[in-house]
């Protein structure tokens, strides 16, 4: 089914349990076919009681899906015994045909972590390290996808650029524009408790100026940004991926980064700033609306006090915020979204991680960006 099918004569299906300090490693030979008999999982392991399964090939003629099922049955296995099962040897081909036969209603299986306190650490940081590298490829691709387009701009998708600049800036209006006028209130308000004790009820117009202008417009729309386009971006790559129109893409000569992310990260690219500078207005006018219903401050003189603190290098700062907030949602959401598995369960995790790793993103930036604007002075 899977492979050539090889003279009739190879040995038969072997499926050798060996123990191992850490449980049993199962070594698959011979030729596994559907119509021969095979082990039987359930039989191999009556008297097994092992923390952790390995799998691995050596020496395998032929299988079909008599191989299939019995690593799927397995599988099954340990999940209802809380056993580790380890499918990292086999083919990727392999796993993916397994996953389809696993019970996924069962306890999942426990991951694979070791005791040992620097066991623990040392493979933390090597996962750290492998995703800080697949970062790194990821956006070297994208750079290699923007210098190639930039050379050839006949062959960027403009079409779904402003499409998607539809769906992540006018349609997100509505919920930015309430956030940053509540967060303008909860400024106001907030300052008003303080500032009103010392006679300096007109400093509230700096505070909510200052800190909208520089930090919370952008903060604020890239988190809600994070959360509706990036998780989008993720879940439709991903569905994409899990329906194989990725592979369909590649098979057409068509790389998926020039053709899915690299528009996706244009138009966020261009929206977010516009969309700060909109929720910088909302957050200026919630601020207003409470100094003038609780400090008396009228709206002509909170505009000239917050004029008088704020400047252009305050709006630059928000811009050169939101516009790198805006590349790392788009990166994000379309790297889970090519990393996610061919499941449902699969889009669901990517469409999550996505989220989670634009956010913590974004606050590593925007502190990186708070010691370099201090450095400079601005």
């Amino acid at each position: 089914m899977l492979h050539p099918m090889s003279a009739f004569h190879d040995a038969p299906a072997l499926a050798d349990l060996q123990t191992t300090p850490e449980g049993i490693r199962v070594i698959f030979g011979g030729a596994w076919r559907i119509t021969a008999n095979r082990p039987d999982w359930t039989r191999s392991t009556a008297k097994l009681e092992p923390a952790r399964v390995d799998f691995e090939l050596e020496g395998l003629d032929y299988w079909d899906t008599s191989l299939v099922l019995f690593i799927a049955a397995a599988s099954n296995w340990c999940r209802a015994h809380g056993v580790y099962c380890n499918v990292k040897a086999l083919p990727e081909s392999l796993r993916e045909m397994v996953a389809h036969f696993e019970d996924e209603t069962a306890v999942p299986i426990p991951p694979d972590r070791p005791t040992d306190f620097f066991a623990l650490v040392g493979r933390a940081s090597i996962e750290i390290y492998d995703r800080a590298m697949q970062y790194a490829r990821f956006v070297g691709e994208c750079v290699i996808s923007f210098a190639f387009l930039a050379r050839n701009p006949t062959k960027f998708r403009w079409r779904d650029t402003l499409a998607e600049m539809q769906r992540a800036g006018a349609m997100a209006l509505p919920i930015t524009g309430l956030i940053a006028f509540l967060v303008g209130v909860i400024l106001a308000y907030s300052g008003a408790v303080i500032l009103r004790q010392f006679g300096g009820d007109i400093w509230v117009a700096d505070l909510v100026g200052v800190t909208m202008t520089r930090e919370m417009a952008a903060m604020m729309t890239a988190i809600v940004l994070a959360g509706r386009t990036g998780a989008s971006f993720a879940a439709e790559i991903g569905n994409m991926r899990a329906n194989e129109e990725v592979d369909a893409l590649v098979t057409l000569g068509i790389r998926p980064i020039d053709f899915l992310v690299v528009p996706r990260i244009v138009a966020l690219g261009l929206m977010m700033p516009l969309l700060a500078l909109y929720a910088n207005a909302l957050g200026v006018v919630g601020g207003m609306a409470i100094a003038w219903g609780l400090l008396d401050i009228p709206p002509p003189a909170f505009w000239v006090e917050m004029l008088s603190i704020v400047d252009a290098s305050d709006l630059m700062t928000g811009m050169i915020k939101a516009t790198t907030f805006g590349i790392i949602i788009g990166m994000a959401g379309c790297l889970r979204g090519l990393q996610a598995e061919r499941s449902a369960a699969g889009v669901g995790e990517a469409t999550t991680s996505a989220v989670v790793t634009a956010i913590l993103l974004i606050i590593v930036s925007d502190a990186v960006f708070a010691v370099l604007f201090n450095i400079l002075g601005w």
